[in-house]
């Protein structure tokens, strides 16, 4: 069964508790056409609501955020509202990246060292949405 074809854009969720990490990755989704962000979240919480309001077509998610984590917020949206999700991390140690695997995320992109610009994952980030 072939599924029917898209009508729109893909709507992006984007949860991370930086603005700045926010408003990088809003920048870098909007020149791709077809990716439309329709809302943002800084922690777990604030994201299941979002998913629930929003209804999501992807997540692009953060693991570290005070108030509930990425690995919570990922395991209570897959219980809840499965969605596919790109995490977007600097907890990129081989641990981390699998456990997010497992509790649901299709794919995670680390998140460039300290002082390096998030502009260097554009590419593998656009791609992977």
């Amino acid at each position: 069964m072939t599924p029917a074809p898209r009508r729109g854009p893909v709507k992006v969720l984007i949860v991370d508790d930086s603005e700045a990490s926010r408003s990088a990755i809003e920048a870098m989704l909007a020149e791709r056409p077809g990716l439309s962000v329709v809302g943002h979240a800084s922690d777990g919480e604030e994201a299941l609501r979002a998913a629930v309001r929003l209804a999501p077509d992807l997540v692009v998610l953060d693991l570290e955020m005070p108030r509930m984590d990425g690995f919570t917020f990922l395991r209570l949206l897959m219980a809840q509202r499965p969605v596919p999700v790109v995490v977007v991390s600097a907890q990129s140690q081989r641990q981390d990246v699998f456990k997010a695997l497992e509790l649901g995320a299709l794919d995670f992109v680390a998140k460039p060292e300290a002082r390096t610009p998030l502009e260097e994952i554009r590419a593998e980030l656009v791609e992977k949405c």
